[in-house]
């Protein structure tokens, strides 16, 4: 199939990424639509491991109460400027953190957080090792660096909390 405009503008509108590294991502596939959105995921974490070092100092707190309220939680999720900070994309991501730590109940946010002595699986007590609960083909980590490479932003999960009536709050820090 060929290269065409209209294949170009759809495959920016599916990944978020530039006209130029589209219609590179399409040639380099042979017009392979899904080999090409590939390309451009890897580009992007590639991209993405480049910005980790970078200070992100902004952001937001966002909370997620479950349905019935009886589980809530609330998470900070850091960029580097304000402007990223306030757009959708940027929100909709601390949301879906929010989320996830309502319903996984993690206890850290990153592996070198997890005490030794930790008997549990890496995967069920980090909150970035665990599975996507929207997409469980990918995990936290794998979102956040989509979420980097998409703004071009460092992004960084600082901390969260996690509440169920009758129990001690869940507190995970960096």
């Amino acid at each position: 199939m060929g290269i065409t405009a209209d294949r170009v503008k759809k495959l920016r509108e599916e990944t978020g990424a530039g006209v130029m590294d589209s219609k590179r991502a399409l040639e380099e596939a042979g017009g392979d639509f899904e080999k090409a959105k590939e390309i451009l995921r890897q580009q992007g974490l590639a991209r993405a491991e480049k910005k980790v070092g970078r200070v992100a100092a902004q952001g937001v707190i966002d909370a997620y109460i479950h349905a019935g309220g009886r589980i809530g939680s609330m998470v900070e999720l850091n960029c580097e400027s304000d402007f990223v900070a306030r757009t959708e994309g940027f929100r909709a991501l601390a949301h879906d953190v929010a989320m996830q730590v309502a319903a996984t109940a993690p206890r850290y946010v990153r592996p070198e957080d997890v005490p030794a002595d930790v008997v549990a699986e890496r995967n069920e007590v980090c909150l970035l090792l665990q599975p996507f609960i929207k997409n469980p083909g990918i995990t936290i980590q794998d979102l956040i660096k989509e979420h980097i490479a998409k703004l071009g932003e460092n992004i960084v999960i600082r901390r969260f909390v996690r509440f169920e009536l009758g129990e001690q709050p869940e507190v995970g820090r960096a």
